[in-house]
C-alpha cells in the first residue's frame, strides 16, 4: 500500500515538472522572436516590418547574416506593408485603412444581382477640373472603346471611377487630394460594392505600405505591386506596373523570332538598374555583385541617382557607377536568356514587361508578390520564380535549364506579352475578363484558354466551355473538325429566273458529299419567294429572312448552324462541285484559318500615309474574301459578340467591308494568314459581269469605301493585323502533263 502511494506522488510530481517546463517554453517564445522574426527584422522585413513569410523554411543554428550593410530600393520595384520602425499604434491604422474589409469575397461584397442582364461597365462622369494622369485616361478610354462600356448605371454590372487612384504616392505630382470626401460623396458608391478601383503606386517614402489614403470599402482592388498578405484572392485582380509611355492599343511586337534556334544567348543572366543606400527597401540589389562574373552574367547597379547620393555613397559606389555606365541596356536585354527582375522600393517592376517583351525569361526575386493575373495565368510556364533569402543559388538554377525549356518559356513569354500586357487596353479587358469569369463561373474560361494560343481575350466561354469545340485547341488536344460543312449564302437580290447564278450555285454546293445543309440569308427587299422557286436537292435547305437585313447579319451565329465548318457564299459566286470539295478538305487541315479562292491585299501607301487596298492579281496576298471561303463556325460568334457595335455598324451603313472585317479578326485572332486555293482567274471576271445594278462590284465608291474601312479597323484594333502570304495550295497533279484519269478533281483544270 505504501508503495502504491509512493509511486503515485511520485507520478503527480512528474506531471507539474513537465507542466512547468511547458510554460517556460511558452513565456520564452511570448518574449524572444523566432527565428523567422529575427530573419524578417535583419533582411527588412519581407514585405512588411512584422510579417512572416508564408512558406516554411528550415530552422537553421543561427539566422542568416545580409549580404552587406545597407539597404536598397528602387522606383519601380518592391513593396513593403509595414515598415519595421512602424509604432504598434501607426500599424494598427494602417493594417484598418489598407483594408476594412479584409474578408471580402465575391459571395459575401459583391451583388449578383446587378449583374443578370449581362457584364456592363459603367464610368463615372469627370467632374468639372478633375486631373487626370496620362496612364488612368488610357484606362478610362479602354473601358470606352470596350463592348462592355455603358452609359447607363441602372444596367451596369461593374462601376469604374472617373476620380485617378493610379499613384497614391503623395510625394508624387499626380497624387490627387481629397479622394475620400469625392467618393463618399457619389450617389452610387453604396460603400464600394461592385466597384472596381485601378492603383499603381500605394504608400510613400519612408515606409512605401499599401495604404492608399482613403477607405475602399467593398471595393474590388485591380493593383499593381500587391502584397500576397492584402491581396484578396478571387475578388482583387493584381496588374503589372506599366509606364505612362504604355500603347494604349496594340503595343509593340516581342522580340522573340520563329527561327531563333539555338534558343540560348550570348549573356546568360542580366540586370542593370538602382540600388538605394538609404530607406527601406530590399538588400537583394545590394548583393547581385556577389554573383556577377562580368562573362555570361552581368548584374550591374549604380547609387549615381537621387540629390544627395554622394552623401550616402559607400565603398563600390565608384566601380559600380563605372562598370554600369560600359553596357546598354536594351542590348543586354535583347540577348540574354534571363533577365533578373529583383524587388526594389515595390514588388512589382516595369523590368517585368520589358523581359517579356524582349522574350528574356523572367527570374523573379520577390517575395511575397501576386504576379500579375495569377489567378488565370500560370507563371511556371514563363518565368523562374525564384527566393530572395537564395540569391547564390540563382547562376546555378538558370544554368540547370536546358534548351528545350528555355525556347519553351521563351516562347510564352511572347505568348504572353502579346495577349494579354503589350497595351493598356489588353491590360484592362483581362482584369474585367477574369471578374466576369468570377460572375458568371459556371461558363467561365479553364486554364488552358488562358494559356495556350490565341488567348482567353479571343476564347469566349460563352459560346463554350470546352475547348474542343475551338478551331484553334484541335492539334493540341488531339482532335479534328468534323467532315461536313454548312453553306451559309447570302441573297440580296430577288429570284426571277431559274438560270440565274444562284440557284446554279445551289445545285452545285448541294451535290458536295461534305455538304450538310444548305442555310440562305434573305436579305433581300422583295418578299421570299415560295418554297417552289428553289431547287431540289439532296441536302436540306433552310431559308431565314433577316428582320434588319444588315451585312453583318451574313455572320450571326445562327443554332441551326451545326457543323464545324461553314462555307461562306455570296450569290454571285460562281463554284463547281469539285473547287468546294478541295477547298473543304483544305480547310479541314487548317480549321483555324480562312481558306477560299477570291483573294485580295492590303498595302502601305506611303504617298497619303495610309493603309491602301488593291485586288490586283499578283503572287502575294493577305486575304481571302468570304464570297467563297470555308472558316470554322466559332468566328462567327467571335465576330457578333466581340466586335464592338461601332464597326458593326459602319459595316451595315456602308453595306461593305464585312468581309474584310472578318479577315482582320480572324488574322488577329491567329497572327496568320489566310489559305488561297487553286488560282481561278475568270473569279473576278464573272463577277463584274453580274448584270444586277445592286452588285457591289459596280459601284465606283467600291474600292474607296473599302480603303476607308482599312485605316478604321486597323485603328481600332491599334494595329495591322493582316499578313501577307505567298502560298496557293493545289490538287496533287494539278496542270501536270498526266492523264486526266489520274486527277481526283479533274473540274478545276476545265474551269
Amino acid at each position: 500500500m505504501q508503495a502504491k502511494k509512493r509511486y503515485l506522488l511520485v507520478s503527480l510530481g512528474a506531471c507539474l515538472l513537465l507542466l512547468a517546463y511547458l510554460w517556460g517554453l511558452q513565456i520564452g517564445e511570448f518574449h524572444q522572436p523566432s527565428h523567422q522574426q529575427l530573419y524578417a527584422v535583419a533582411h527588412g522585413a519581407h514585405g512588411g516590418g512584422s510579417r512572416l513569410p508564408r512558406q516554411r523554411w528550415p530552422e537553421w543554428g543561427h539566422s542568416l547574416g545580409t549580404y552587406l550593410d545597407g539597404v536598397e530600393q528602387e522606383e519601380d520595384s518592391s513593396p513593403v506593408v509595414i515598415h519595421q520602425h512602424s509604432s504598434p499604434r501607426e500599424r494598427r491604422e494602417i493594417r484598418n485603412n489598407i483594408y476594412k474589409s479584409r474578408r471580402c469575397r465575391m459571395d459575401t461584397c459583391f451583388d449578383f444581382a446587378r449583374c443578370e442582364r449581362g457584364f456592363k461597365v459603367y464610368l463615372y462622369p469627370p467632374a468639372n477640373g478633375e486631373k487626370i494622369s496620362e496612364s488612368y485616361q488610357k484606362i478610362l478610354t479602354a473601358i470606352e472603346d470596350s463592348r462592355f462600356y455603358t452609359t447607363d448605371p441602372q444596367e451596369a454590372c461593374l462601376f469604374v471611377l472617373s476620380i485617378d487612384t493610379l499613384d497614391r504616392d503623395q510625394l508624387s505630382a499626380q497624387y490627387v487630394h481629397n479622394v475620400k470626401a469625392k467618393i463618399q460623396s457619389l450617389p452610387l458608391w453604396n460603400e464600394g460594392r461592385n466597384h472596381l478601383i485601378f492603383n499603381l503606386y500605394s504608400g510613400t517614402w519612408p515606409d512605401y505600405t499599401e495604404e492608399l489614403g482613403f477607405d475602399i470599402g467593398q471595393a474590388m482592388l485591380a493593383k499593381a505591386s500587391i502584397d500576397m498578405d492584402n491581396f484578396r484572392p478571387h475578388f482583387d485582380v493584381s496588374i503589372p506596373l506599366f509606364s505612362k509611355d504604355h500603347a494604349q492599343k496594340g503595343g509593340d511586337k516581342g522580340y522573340l523570332t520563329l527561327n531563333n534556334v539555338p534558343p540560348s544567348r550570348k549573356y546568360l543572366l542580366v540586370f542593370k538598374g538602382k540600388r538605394y543606400l538609404t530607406g527601406i527597401g530590399s538588400e537583394t540589389r545590394n548583393a547581385l555583385y556577389h554573383i556577377h562574373n562580368g562573362d555570361d552574367i552581368i548584374l550591374l547597379t549604380t547609387c549615381k541617382h537621387g540629390k544627395d547620393w554622394e552623401k550616402h555613397k559607400d565603398g563600390r559606389c565608384d566601380r559600380d557607377n563605372e562598370e554600369y555606365s560600359k553596357f546598354d541596356y536594351q542590348e543586354l536585354l535583347h540577348n540574354s536568356s534571363f533577365c533578373l527582375v529583383p524587388r526594389g522600393r515595390r514588388l512589382g517592376s516595369f523590368r517585368f514587361l520589358e523581359a517579356l517583351q524582349a522574350a528574356c525569361i523572367p527570374v523573379l526575386l520577390s517575395n511575397g508578390w501576386e504576379l500579375p493575373f495569377s489567378e488565370s495565368i500560370d507563371w511556371n510556364k514563363a518565368a523562374i520564380i525564384g527566393d530572395e533569402r537564395l540569391l547564390l543559388q540563382i547562376p546555378s538554377i538558370t544554368r540547370s535549364v536546358d534548351h528545350d525549356r528555355i525556347l519553351a518559356l521563351r516562347q510564352q513569354t511572347q505568348f504572353l506579352w502579346d495577349a494579354y500586357f503589350s497595351s493598356v487596353t489588353k491590360i484592362v479587358l483581362t482584369t474585367l475578363e477574369i471578374i466576369r469569369d468570377r460572375i458568371h463561373s459556371h461558363i467561365s474560361r479553364s486554364r488552358l484558354m488562358w494559356n495556350a494560343l490565341p488567348g482567353g481575350l479571343y476564347a469566349l466561354p460563352q459560346f463554350s466551355t470546352d475547348p474542343s469545340v475551338f478551331p484553334f485547341y484541335y492539334s493540341m488536344l488531339g482532335k479534328s473538325p468534323s467532315l461536313e460543312f454548312t453553306a451559309v449564302l447570302q441573297v440580296l437580290t430577288p429570284l426571277q429566273s431559274q438560270l440565274q447564278p444562284v440557284l446554279k450555285l445551289i445545285i452545285a454546293v448541294a451535290k458536295s458529299k461534305f455538304c450538310a445543309q444548305i442555310l440562305v440569308l434573305w436579305n433581300c427587299d422583295k418578299p421570299l419567294p415560295p418554297k417552289s422557286k428553289w431547287p431540289s436537292t439532296s441536302v436540306p435547305i433552310t431559308v431565314i429572312e433577316g428582320e434588319r437585313k444588315t451585312m453583318s447579319s451574313r455572320f450571326f451565329p445562327h443554332d441551326v448552324i451545326l457543323t464545324d465548318a461553314v462555307l461562306s457564299l455570296d450569290e454571285d459566286s460562281v463554284l463547281s462541285t469539285n473547287e468546294v470539295d478541295f477547298a473543304f478538305i483544305v480547310w479541314h487541315s487548317f480549321p483555324d484559318r480562312i481558306v477560299g479562292y477570291p483573294a485580295r491585299s492590303h498595302y502601305w501607301d506611303l504617298g497619303k500615309g495610309r493603309w491602301g487596298y488593291t485586288s490586283k492579281w499578283t503572287n502575294e496576298y493577305s486575304m481571302v474574301l468570304t464570297g467563297a471561303a470555308f472558316y470554322h463556325r466559332y468566328y462567327h460568334y467571335l465576330y457578333t459578340h466581340y466586335l464592338p457595335a461601332s464597326l458593326l455598324s459602319m459595316v451595315d451603313q456602308m453595306a461593305n467591308c464585312e468581309d474584310i472585317l472578318m479577315n482582320f479578326l480572324v488574322s488577329a485572332v491567329t497572327k496568320l494568314p489566310p489559305i488561297k486555293v487553286t488560282q481561278k482567274k475568270q473569279y473576278k471576271e464573272t463577277m463584274m459581269q453580274q448584270g444586277s445594278k445592286s452588285s457591289r462590284w459596280a459601284d465606283p465608291d467600291h474600292f474607296a469605301q473599302r480603303q476607308t474601312c482599312m485605316n478604321s479597323f486597323s485603328g481600332w484594333f491599334g494595329f495591322m493585323p493582316l499578313l501577307h502570304s505567298q502560298m496557293r495550295l493545289d490538287p496533287v497533279l494539278f496542270k501536270d502533263q498526266v492523264s486526266i484519269l489520274r486527277k481526283k478533281y479533274r473540274d478545276i483544270e476545265r474551269l
